[in-house]
């Protein structure tokens, strides 16, 4: 629905998970929505001028330039815009803080680009933008890689030796997460790898870096960073330095999940209620969903399907709630056990341990500590908790007293 009037807002077709009016909110007292319109819409919009000013998103950066009067030497240079501003006299002022964005994005990694071969997935406007600040940023030769062009994903073989890899695609974005546009393994020369996405916080190509141990940033710092310059320019004034990190921790902390692992009974779901409440999060039980959605019990779904269809559950369960973004997660004892589940676990989730005695844990009910000495549970599961855990907090005192120091721990 077309809004009659608005101050600010982010114009894109699908915008329901955007972190922009979050963002414009902490940097400004303004009102900022979100304007989702289909392609046919956009002009009648921009042309009826109901708004202040504007952040373009994917896929209309280029689509708004011929409702722009004036562009900014930088928007006609990169030829993509992401902010518009409207005049006194109500013409339009397109202008691309992306731009700032991506060389924040880089910068605050540590990248060097200067005379290194650089691989740019995508040919839109994210990818104009990144070229451009490339460019000027002394790289050596960037290559362009889209579907259908002279470089294209059907002969990467040709530029095994890229040195670093931006993401300027949708691949890898939720909702639809768990892929990547290019397997790493073909470029043996990777130095760093970087994505444009926000959502999640680490998309499979960036899981797959940080598994090899390169030099990675997903795109919250750009978003925030262009977001700072699109409110400057809305302004008419400068904002504060540090707002950019501060901004970018905050919603890094409000928008990772607290996913918990831990030996079956350490307390995960109590300890995660405690949690819910205290942070006004929702909370998400993995075995809980498992059970609604197989309409029976966790000893049931083990009994008729034994572990090889409850593990299968468990996955599907797990893709489904961690590609959320704000929760609080309580996961069964056994979902580090499986390799695919990692990437899930760490993909979009602060990940906590929760450290029980053996003593404590309660076996009813429980199919794989009935059948397994808890002893031999916890000597195959304890180094994968710790392998995977990004904080390890001991269960040793009531929930709530447990949900507080994670807290703390947390500086949530």
């Amino acid at each position: 629905m077309i809004p009659e009037h608005m101050e600010y807002g982010v114009l894109g077709e699908r915008l329901a998970h955007s972190f922009s009016p979050a963002i414009h909110h902490k940097l400004a007292d303004y009102d900022y929505r979100t304007v989702e319109l289909t392609p046919e819409e956009v002009g009648p919009f921009l042309e009826r001028g109901a708004f202040r000013g504007l952040n373009v998103t994917m896929p209309y950066k280029k689509t708004v330039i011929p409702y722009c009067q004036e562009l900014s030497p930088a928007a006609a240079r990169i030829g993509s815009v992401n902010t518009i501003v409207k005049r006194p006299d109500g013409t339009l002022f397109g202008d691309n803080t992306d731009y700032n964005g991506f060389l924040y994005l880089l910068q605050s990694a540590g990248a060097q680009a200067a005379g290194k071969k650089v691989l740019v997935l995508g040919s839109g406007g994210a990818s104009l933008t990144v070229r451009t600040v490339l460019s000027d940023l002394g790289a050596g030769e960037i290559v362009t890689i889209s579907r259908s062009g002279p470089d294209n994903y059907g002969n990467l073989d040709r530029h095994r030796d890229a040195e670093l890899i931006v993401n300027a695609t949708p691949v890898g974005m939720y909702p639809n997460t768990g892929v990547s546009p290019v397997d790493l393994g073909q470029f043996p020369n990777c130095q760093g790898v970087f994505d444009v996405i926000y959502n999640p916080s680490k998309t499979q190509l960036l899981l797959d870096a940080e598994g090899r141990g390169l030099l990675w940033a997903n795109g919250l710092g750009m978003l925030v960073a262009q977001a700072k310059v699109s409110a400057e320019r809305f302004l008419g004034r400068e904002l504060p330095g540090g707002l950019v990190e501060e901004i970018t921790r905050e919603l890094e902390k409000e928008t990772l999940n607290l996913l918990l692992i831990g030996m079956p009974g350490c307390g995960k779901t109590t300890v995660g209620q405690a949690l819910a409440r205290r942070l006004s999060r929702p909370l998400e039980d993995v075995d809980g969903r498992i059970e609604e959605e197989a309409g029976c019990s966790i000893p049931e779904i083990f009994q008729r399907e034994g572990e090889e269809g409850f593990r299968a559950r468990e996955h599907r369960a797990l893709c489904q709630v961690t590609k959320e973004s704000g929760r609080v997660i309580a996961c069964g004892g056994g979902v580090v056990t499986r390799r695919e589940n990692w990437d899930p676990i760490r993909q979009n989730s602060t990940v906590i341990y929760l450290r029980r005695d053996l003593s404590l844990l309660p076996t009813g009910g429980r199919p794989m500590s009935q059948a397994n000495p808890l002893e031999e549970l916890y000597r195959r599961r304890a180094p994968l908790y710790e392998q995977l855990a990004d904080l390890t907090v001991d269960n040793d005192k009531t929930p709530e007293e447990t949900a507080g120091e994670i807290i703390r721990r947390l500086e949530l």
